[in-house]
């Protein structure tokens, strides 16, 4: 077996993260003046070689700085590389701008400005293409169960079989389940290949042999009582300990933790919107996106409305009361599209396929959802978002509440013309739970680039799609 030395791994990828970034300088130093590719006519703004390259000696180290400030030498083995590209860029563009800022308190005019921007380029593009080819290297060496950790359990719970799951999943991780200890369940019980070695008191035995690299505590709820003795005896034997909690379902993937003078605190779900800044600035989104968009369809809304009007007695415009921030009702307004019903009727009925109360004009707008387009005024007054969880009506609001896990999380943040429900098909006559599943994982990971790509994506899976009757 080979060890991971995650030491030997970070010094091996330093040096690696620092000949690439001199082979990007040089590279870009070449292209600017000595290729057909300059940018500058020649003698403009050069200075001489040995002033270009002496600048190594301060680059080299500042960026590696950077790439550490930047998390980019943490363990890769379950590491997303969408995130580890984001940081190189993150780092190389820090330097960018520090490169520049030095070069004008020093009041350095002549260093060639196209150069850097050339270097940012290519230290941007060898770094994550390194960053890859790494990746691609140590996951087939682990497939082939080379640099693989070996990993005992201590307790037989959800949290244990959830982790065996996942890792049985993911080969390319490297992690080997030695086997799991557990006062409750019969020796020699089997999951997924993975067997129940004995009691937990066995680490006396199987601790001191020191052939582990890992040990995670996944604990059920009722053994929780032993959780301190478990770490005390697993700290004495040097070996690296982690904590799966059995109450995995309960806080968020990404929680959010506080300190309270010492003692830390972990919020069940992280909201990333209750920052005031945030909430400014989806806000200003929504007033200034509204507006554009009432301009734009004002075309589509007016034919709409003339057709309804001229083929089905009744209003163009439907109000229906919903629930939406805080739990607040609110009148949510949309084309009409059915034939007028009793109030009764209306709030108690979702519309299902071919619904007989769909009149032949409201079965275009509806495929098409040209009908959700009086919502931006919704969107104007501050009732709802362009981006967020569908609002319902608060009859299958009292019924999802017991039914649905977590359903009013959906609450806490602006309902929304469109989602990431929506986009990933979840509308209409769709699974719930589902729905909601999205919803979570929107409210919790909210970003603004991630209410952007909704809104793009809307445009070729939200407005037709199959689900909308």
């Amino acid at each position: 077996m080979i060890k991971d030395n995650q030491k030997y791994f970070n010094r091996l990828h330093v040096i690696l993260d620092a000949v690439v970034i001199i082979l990007a300088y040089l590279s870009a130093w070449f292209i600017q003046f000595e290729s057909r590719l300059k940018l500058v006519a020649e003698g403009a703004g050069v200075l001489d070689m040995r002033t270009y390259f002496s600048a190594l000696f301060l680059i080299v180290p500042g960026y590696l700085i950077l790439n550490y400030i930047f998390n980019l030498y943490k363990p890769k083995r379950i590491t997303n590389l969408k995130n580890d590209a984001f940081s190189v860029i993150k780092s190389n563009t820090t330097g960018l701008i520090l490169f520049l800022g030095v070069l004008y308190i020093i009041n350095q005019p002549d260093f060639s400005r196209s150069m850097i921007f050339i270097f940012y380029l290519l230290s941007n593009v060898l770094q994550i293409a390194t960053r890859v080819l790494v990746r691609k290297t140590l996951r087939f060496m682990r497939k082939k169960g080379y640099n693989v950790k070996y990993i005992l359990l201590v307790g037989y719970s959800r949290a244990a079989e959830e982790y065996i799951n996942r890792i049985m999943a993911n080969p390319q991780w490297g992690y080997v389940v030695r086997g799991i200890l557990d006062d409750r369940i019969p020796r020699g019980t089997m999951y997924r290949g993975v067997k129940v070695l004995g009691r937990i008191d066995n680490l006396l035995i199987i601790l001191p042999e020191n052939k582990l690299d890992e040990i995670a505590i996944t604990l059920a709820l009722e053994n929780y009582d032993r959780l301190e003795e478990i770490v005390n005896l697993c700290e004495k034997s040097g070996v690296h300990t982690k904590f799966i909690p059995d109450y995995n379902s309960v806080i968020p993937s990404k929680p959010y933790t506080e300190d309270l003078n010492g003692l830390p605190v972990i919020n069940i779900r992280h909201v990333p919107l209750t920052n005031t800044l945030n909430a400014i600035a989806k806000r200003g989104v929504d007033i200034l996106g509204g507006f554009m968009a009432i301009v734009l369809f004002s075309p589509a809304m007016l034919v709409s409305a003339i057709l309804i009007k001229a083929t089905s007695p009744g209003p163009v415009i439907f109000k229906q009361e919903r629930v939406g921030l805080h739990n607040k009702p609110f009148r949510m307004y949309k084309f009409r599209t059915m034939e007028v019903q009793k109030p009764k009727a209306e709030k108690k009925e979702w519309t299902t396929k071919d619904d007989p109360r769909v009149t032949k004009v409201g079965r275009i707008l509806r495929k098409t959802s040209i009908d959700e387009l009086p919502q931006l005024f919704n969107v104007l007054m501050g009732n709802m978002s362009l981006v967020g969880p569908r609002p319902e009506r608060p009859f299958f609001v009292e019924k999802f509440k017991e039914e649905v896990p977590r359903y009013m999380i959906k609450h806490q943040v602006r309902p929304g013309m469109t989602g990431w429900a929506q986009i990933n098909g979840y509308r209409g006559d769709t699974s719930i739970r589902k729905r909601i599943d999205c919803d979570l994982y929107y409210i919790e990971n909210w970003t603004m680039g991630l209410d952007f790509k909704i809104l793009f994506l809307t445009l070729f899976k939200g407005f037709i799609n199959k689900n909308a009757y």
